[in-house]
């Protein structure tokens, strides 16, 4: 017995923007279907199409309906960029940066990364998976069905690990844990490439052998983890299984971008700095550019280029970025409107960058991102039209939220 959706106005299936890969999408690669239906089937999409087509079979099967009465239904969006589990906030550092203070000098003095270290290594595993679930469960009322979620605020053996495991404990969508020991560097050591090889030799065959993460992440950039050490840590990590990702160029152009194409990453993160040169280089790999305005916006720097990348038919993935320090939000409707507004994307371009190609920037392009039959039932009813999406910061419109074929968030 499935679930059947049935009388859905509009129906987003996302699938000939997968079949693109998430390049160069226009509306009709939305899939767009009037008066349609959708079959559930354990956790998988069974059936989808137009109520013209659907099977008479399906009515002897004795499936649960749902009346959509008219409503909009599309994937579930994939936040493919945050650091979800830390302690404590960092709203003094906002008001240094509103005074002049840059990123580095706040970190020169003890601020930045290593202040929200010292809260996250005292705070128990209970106490972060608790504040964890909080913040996760205001990004499933936003119509979120996979999460990916960074370590980084810990910086040694027991507390990152600690942090990986509060992670893995989030309920209610799907969750992909990101090893970034490499986030900045922790007293206990002095040079970036000291600490580089504490991670590779001491940390990264444990969080493989205990099965915390699946990928691992460096913050490439002058002043923090070089090219050439963040390099080798990487092949290190590649050689016991991880995927990769860089934070890459967002305050200096530092390579990053060039090295996730070099070592074929799963994304390059921020990329702000980069020039045509990069760009095109990008564009002719299977690395997605995840970009982060929010980020951009508390730091008061300008925003990628995504006009360019996306005509260069580069692959374009939007997330929160959400941290404590630079970018303290979890408002998918503001990131997406700085993509509007700012950075100068479609509608249909940041649909399919909260969708399609922050799927690939997770490598679950076969499991999410789009609905299509055997994919994973991750769906977001909503009421309104779909061409009022990312229109109004704060919007809080109702929704009926399915992850994996399971009712995990309801305000209709």
């Amino acid at each position: 017995m499935g679930t059947l959706l049935k009388n859905i106005s509009t129906l987003l299936t996302l699938a000939p923007a997968a079949a693109k890969g998430g390049r160069g999408v226009k509306e009709a690669d939305l899939g767009i279907l009037s008066n349609a239906s959708l079959l559930i089937e354990k956790d998988k999409i069974a059936w989808v199409g137009t109520d013209k087509k659907l099977p008479k079979e399906f009515a002897k099967k004795n499936h649960k309906e749902i009346n959509m009465k008219g409503r909009t239904v599309l994937p579930g969006f994939v936040e493919c960029h945050t650091h979800l589990i830390f302690a404590g906030n960092r709203a003094a550092e906002f008001e240094m940066r509103n005074q002049g203070a840059s990123y580095q000098e706040i970190a020169a003095k003890g601020g930045g990364i290593l202040s929200t270290m010292k809260n996250t290594r005292s705070a128990s595993l209970n106490d972060l998976v608790k504040t964890g679930q909080q913040r996760a469960d205001h990004f499933i009322s936003q119509g979120v069905t996979t999460l990916e979620i960074k370590s980084g605020y810990a910086l040694n053996l027991k507390d990152e690990l600690k942090c990986l495991q509060a992670g893995q404990k989030i309920s209610g969508l799907r969750t992909v844990n990101t090893f970034l020991g490499a986030h900045a560097l922790p007293p206990e050591y002095k040079t970036y490439e000291e600490y580089l090889s504490f991670l590779a030799d001491e940390v990264l065959p444990v969080v493989a052998k205990k099965k915390l993460a699946r990928r691992v992440d460096v913050f490439v950039e002058k002043g923090f983890f070089p090219v050439e050490a963040s390099e080798k840590y990487l092949r290190k990590a590649q050689s016991l299984g991880f995927d990769l990702l860089v934070h890459a160029d967002q305050l200096s152009l530092s390579g990053g971008s060039d090295l996730a194409v070099k070592l074929g990453a799963l994304s390059g993160d921020h990329l702000l700095q980069v020039t045509e040169k990069e760009i095109s280089s990008l564009a002719k790999s299977e690395v997605t550019a995840v970009l982060l305005p929010a980020a951009d916006l508390y730091m008061k720097v300008k925003y990628p280029a995504a006009r360019q990348m996306i005509d260069a038919r580069a692959r374009v993935a939007l997330a929160t970025d959400f941290n404590p320090g630079t970018s303290p939000t979890q408002d998918l409707n503001l990131v997406g409107l700085l993509a509007r507004l700012e950075m100068k994307m479609t509608l249909p371009e940041v649909i399919t960058a909260y969708t399609v190609g922050a799927a690939h920037a997770l490598n679950l392009q076969g499991e999410v991102g789009s609905l299509e039959v055997g994919k994973s039932a991750d769906i977001l009813c909503i009421e309104q039209d779909w061409k009022t999406l990312f229109y109004s910061v704060g919007e809080s419109s109702k929704k009926l939220v399915f992850q994996s074929g399971k009712k995990v968030f309801t305000n209709l």
